[in-house]
């Protein structure tokens, strides 16, 4: 689907750390600012042991799990909304991810350097929410002031433009406050006149966001204790956000091991799973993605799709024929599939299902598209 969750941060977080045991495209991680210039693009596999159970039944030549797009973008500094450090460079990118992914230090090391000489992870989203805030506030005035340009057009279109502009005024104090559209866009809850203009100006801080607290080795199996993830996790759930803690450190060390040999050292940490893991399958939700699969001989696979597609939608990742065609879908939960042991014992059973157009897909559903064209 080529949706993408923009990683950013300020300078020596640990977001290119992080972004090299993500993905095999790797990401120069040095202690300066700005290391990062230009935006890495990582295509990272979304871990679904629904799959590896398909597999198991069809045994096919190969097995293609979901993915998604994770973009390493240069580090934040204040004044970015005015061009400081990268400014330009960072909110364009951030501009062209589909969600972002902040990733905070909450860990103490006198030898990694911080561009502000502090370890306060809500200051550093504050200093990034603002800068976001003051370039979406003056796209927004903007909008504002051409709202009251239109409005003497009159009519239906004149009542349109009088309420953008209402809207505008009312988004700008929330946005000189240094809180993101998307809290303003939760609270403009059923007001379609609202969202369509909030969604008109694609705003910075419009974007679904979560928090990644990159904490150290000591506090990785119970983060709760460290006092920089209480401070964060309290923001955060205090704006309805989700935050991950991860230690970037274990998870590079992770990457670098062989398969076989990751379940020891995971448990020597006392984890059960790479923290990348639970990463990547947050940023999946956030993105208000699920996966449906196909299964058969050449291959199982995950496809993405947006929750509450249907049917002909969900056929046309695969190919817009498919969606262009579409007679029907032959529907198999992927627990019954597995349970009874492939699709022909499924039918036997009953538990395969012919679907139309109006069909919602669900996240688990095993499906086969009939199509013409």
């Amino acid at each position: 689907m080529g949706l993408a969750c923009g990683i950013v941060g300020l300078p020596n977080v640990g977001k290119s750390t992080l972004f090299n045991s993500l993905s095999s495209a790797k990401a120069e991680a040095a202690n300066y600012p700005f290391c990062t210039i230009e935006p890495n693009v990582g295509v990272v596999l979304v871990p679904d042991a629904r799959l590896e159970e398909l597999a198991k039944i069809v045994k096919p030549e190969r097995v293609l799990p979901a993915t998604i797009n994770f973009v390493d973008i240069a580090g934040l500094v204040r004044g970015a909304s005015k061009g400081e450090g990268l400014g330009n460079q960072f909110l364009a990118h951030i501009r062209e991810v589909d969600a972002v992914m902040q990733v905070v230090r909450c860990f103490e090391d006198p030898n990694v350097v911080h561009v502000e000489n502090r370890v306060d992870p809500v200051a550093d989203v504050q200093t990034i929410t603002t800068e976001l805030c003051l370039k979406d506030l003056d796209t927004v005035q903007k909008r504002a002031d051409r709202a009251r340009k239109n409005i003497k057009v009159g009519g239906k279109a004149g009542e349109l433009e009088k309420r953008a502009a209402e809207v505008c005024d009312v988004l700008s104090k929330h946005l000189d406050e240094g809180r993101p559209a998307r809290l303003f866009a939760a609270f403009a809850g059923d007001d379609d006149v609202a969202q369509q203009v909030i969604r008109e100006m694609q705003l910075l801080t419009s974007k679904p966001t979560f928090y990644v607290a990159n904490v150290d080795e000591a506090s990785v199996a119970d983060p709760a204790k460290n006092k920089h993830f209480q401070a964060i996790k309290a923001f955060a759930d205090a704006e309805g956000s989700k935050v991950v803690p991860i230690c970037a450190a274990i998870e590079a060390q992770i990457s670098e091991l062989d398969p076989a040999d990751r379940p020891e050292f995971l448990a020597s940490v006392g984890l059960e799973e790479p923290g990348l893991n639970v990463l990547a399958r947050t940023a999946f939700e956030l993105l208000g993605l699920i996966t449906y699969f196909t299964a058969g001989e050449k291959e199982v696979r995950a496809w993405t799709i947006h929750r509450g597609d249907r049917a002909p939608q969900a056929a046309g990742v695969i190919h817009t024929d498919f969606e262009k065609g579409f007679i029907k879908a032959e529907v198999m939960w992927w627990q019954d599939f597995v349970t009874l042991g492939g699709e022909s014992k499924a039918r036997e059973k009953g538990k395969l299902a012919i679907e139309g157009k109006e069909y919602v897909v669900r996240d688990g559903d095993v499906v086969h598209f009939r199509f013409n064209v």
